[in-house]
């Protein structure tokens, strides 16, 4: 059986759509060049002095691994190039960049998380980039601000991430269904591998790293219960799955089903609202979720309504299956009226 490209499964999907330029697919051509390029550095990355920390610090005041800074730079110089960006985000770099005006411009801005996990590196755990495309607000002719970048999950225009793993795997949305392919190092090419992805509606894995337990409120330490205990749809406990780079964790949910939770806790006052940034995680993961049947909430809020108001946001992240999403939103928002 002959196997279907993601460059043919692009082109398909702008067959489809009838102000389609090519500008997009040209965007995803550049996009998976540069994950090539990754993968195939992560697979020497025992080999190359890659591994390990740089000594900096980023701006969510986390230690900057190599890779890391690695996979940042090869994505901002193959992006800048692509010509049909106004600006990136990096959930490495403080402020959004502008693309330089020696290169040519376009109406879309992509947002990622160059190398999620990139601390599991060095046990060669699977990781991952995440990426989120939008199209910009305000005329070609002004110059793009924040708030071109500051858009609700619901106004993306695709989403995904690719895996770097035993295997390299590219999952992608443009709004009409998920779709994963896999890289055949023999041809250099991502074929569809697999095609209209669902999340079974009910789980039986719950995925949190319960080290935090102590720092978590009623409302967290009740859901979580839930799922340890037998008053659930299984009439038992889930089993626990917790691999601790969300991307991977995301990925064995959408294929298995089951929930990954990263709730905020009280460790840090300054950072009430959790680790996972809105923009470059939180919101392409739960676009992904719902696309492929799933669910995704902050615990009270359809995490693709949320308004952000800042570049590097954070927010709670309850995601996968939509029964067990629908619960902890259930459990939230009875604490929530019982507060009142």
């Amino acid at each position: 059986m002959r196997q279907v490209t993601v460059t043919e499964h692009l082109l398909l999907h702008q067959t489809k759509t009838p102000d389609a330029s090519g500008k997009f697919t040209a965007l995803f051509y550049d996009l998976i060049l540069a994950a090539k390029t990754i993968s195939k550095t992560m697979n020497k990355a025992g080999l190359l002095d890659i591994l390990g920390a740089t000594g900096e610090i980023n701006v969510q005041g986390e230690q900057v691994q190599k890779l890391d800074a690695y996979a940042n730079r090869v994505l901002i110089h193959r992006m800048e190039r692509t010509g049909v960006l106004c600006a990136i985000a990096s959930e490495e770099n403080a402020d959004f960049i502008r693309i330089p005006e020696q290169y040519n411009h376009g109406e879309y801005i992509l947002i990622f998380d160059p190398l999620d996990g990139s601390s599991n590196v060095d046990v060669n755990v699977n990781v991952g980039t995440i990426f989120s495309i939008l199209r910009r607000k305000s005329p070609k002719s002004n110059d793009v601000t924040l708030q071109d970048i500051l858009q609700s999950g619901v106004e993306q225009v695709a989403a995904g991430y690719f895996l770097y793993g035993p295997s390299t795997m590219l999952v992608y949305s443009t709004g009409d269904g998920v779709h994963g392919f896999t890289l055949d190092p023999s041809v250099g090419e991502f074929l569809l591998s697999h095609p209209d992805l669902r999340i079974p509606e009910q789980g039986k894995v719950y995925s949190v790293n319960e080290g935090y337990y102590s720092y978590w409120d009623a409302a967290t330490r009740e859901a979580i219960e839930y799922f340890k205990g037998e008053q659930n749809p299984l009439g038992k406990p889930y089993s626990a799955r917790y691999i601790g780079s969300l991307v991977a964790d995301f990925h064995r949910g959408l294929l298995n089903g089951g929930i990954y939770m990263y709730p905020a806790d009280c460790r840090n006052p300054g950072k009430p609202k959790g680790k996972l940034r809105y923009l470059c995680e939180a919101s392409p993961l739960a676009y992904l979720a719902e696309q492929a049947g799933g669910a995704a909430t902050d615990g009270m809020t359809r995490i693709l309504e949320l308004q952000p108001e800042e570049l590097h946001e954070r927010v709670p992240l309850f995601i996968g299956s939509k029964n067990d999403v629908e619960a902890v939103t259930e459990i939230y928002k009875k604490n929530h009226n019982a507060a009142q």
